[in-house]
C-alpha cells in the first residue's frame, strides 16, 4: 500500500470538472485507490464522494492506493494534483 499527501493547488478546489479527472484517472488501474480528507473516506471512482470531500484550494488530500499497479496509479494522480487538474496553464 502507498500513501502519499498532496496538496489541492488549483484555485477552484477539488470541483466536478477536477473531479472527474480523478475519477477518468482512476478507471485505468486496477487498484483500489482512496482519499481522506479529515474524518472523510472517498472513493477515487465515485464522483459523488469525491466532491463531499469539501476539498478547496490548499487543502491536503492523504491518497492511498493498493494493488498491482499501485506506483504507476500514484504517479497518474501525483501529475493530475501537480498540474492542478490541468484547469491553469
Amino acid at each position: 500500500m502507498l500513501i502519499k499527501e498532496l496538496k489541492i493547488l488549483n484555485n477552484l478546489g477539488l470541483h466536478a470538472r477536477a473531479a472527474a479527472k480523478v475519477v477518468s484517472t482512476a478507471n485505468r488501474y486496477e487498484s483500489k485507490i482512496m482519499f481522506v480528507k479529515d474524518d472523510k473516506n472517498a472513493d477515487a471512482r465515485s464522483i459523488m464522494k469525491l466532491l463531499m470531500l469539501s476539498a478547496s484550494k490548499g487543502s491536503c488530500i492523504s491518497v492511498k492506493i493498493d494493488g498491482a499497479d499501485q506506483n504507476d496509479a500514484m504517479n497518474s494522480i501525483e501529475k493530475l494534483f501537480e498540474n492542478k487538474f490541468d484547469e491553469e496553464k
